[in-house]
């Protein structure tokens, strides 16, 4: 096997989803400067005009083309959001499922990387919340590698986050590579005390932190990694809280109203009578994203989530 980084996964499965189908096309800022292997007409650069990108996206979905548009940055993809809110998300409905709007809309996504405002934000919620899209965010280069290959081929619209601070993250890997399908979550760490639910960039420290734990005596904690937003995994995050009684849900976003709120209102609804202590949170601060001097205390961190833990745990 090789050491392959997200990113290499990233462009690979691009590479190979663009030579398996010529209706796929690549539409964005910079991607034609820097890439267009496969010629102007299929890798398209475009202004900095995010609601053009994906009206154009829209309209190539229409057209039986499959798009892959990139909006580069996180806080820059809210200027699409009513193409993305009142159209794409909506044709299906609207035309009763007659019209497919196989479109990716790739998003880097989450802090972590010393940047400028706008640059480092996690807007998971505003697309989870919008009925219609397919949400998914992978935290390794493999699930990196076979999410995006999956994505191009559904004719859903599907929202494709990517943990911008893991991009140079290295696994073991032959490409291509098959992992669980959309929609199905993945428990990468056994445990018996608590259940750590994470996605995307949190992933590795949900990981490192249950290292910690056993190292220190805390307890052992498993950890899942959601992959998919919506459609979400509720069978295996229940199973989970069952067997350990303690659950803690880590994300970058803000807390009120995120992800996390969601996971521990299904949890608590389906498994109240095997819980030990309410579902808790990890998360970022309910603040704007702040300077990148600041940034590593709005995090969360390994001690943070060690913290949250043990608030659990004393329950």
């Amino acid at each position: 096997m090789a050491s392959v980084t997200m990113a290499k996964a990233l462009n690979t499965a691009l590479r190979d989803a663009m030579e398996a189908d010529d209706r796929v096309v690549l539409l964005g800022e910079d991607v034609g400067t820097l890439g267009g292997d496969f010629g102007e007409h299929r890798v398209m650069d475009t202004p900095l005009a995010e609601s053009g990108i994906m009206g154009i996206s829209i309209g190539l979905a229409l057209r039986g083309y499959r798009p892959v548009s990139e909006m580069q940055f996180d806080g820059f993809s809210y200027p699409a959001l009513d193409q993305v809110i009142s159209h794409l998300a909506k044709y299906r409905n609207r035309t009763r499922g007659a019209q497919a709007m196989p479109v990716v809309c790739r998003i880097p996504y989450g802090g972590g990387i010393g940047a400028v405002e706008h640059h480092s934000e996690s807007p998971e919620t505003y697309y989870a919340h919008t009925a219609g899209l397919k949400v998914v965010t992978p935290s390794s280069p493999a699930d990196a590698y076979s999410l995006l290959r999956q994505s191009i081929e559904l004719d859903d619209p599907v929202i494709f986050l990517e943990p911008k601070r893991r991009y140079w993250l290295k696994q073991e890997a032959d490409l291509p590579v098959e992992t669980e399908p959309i929609g199905q979550a993945r428990v990468v760490r056994q445990g018996t005390d608590l259940t750590l639910v994470a996605y995307g960039p949190m992933v590795k420290v949900a990981v490192d932190a249950a290292a910690a734990a056993a190292e220190e005596g805390v307890g052992s904690l498993e950890v899942i990694d959601l992959r998919s937003l919506v459609p979400l995994d509720e069978e295996t995050l229940v199973a989970s809280a069952e067997r350990t009684g303690h659950m803690v849900v880590v994300h970058e976003a803000a807390e009120f109203l995120g992800m996390g709120a969601e996971i521990a209102a299904r949890v608590t609804e389906a498994a109240f009578l095997s819980l030990e202590a309410p579902v808790l949170r990890c998360t970022g601060l309910d603040i704007p994203y702040p300077p990148a001097r600041l940034e590593e205390a709005h995090l969360p961190g390994v001690d943070r989530v060690l913290w949250t833990v043990q608030r659990s745990l004393d329950f």
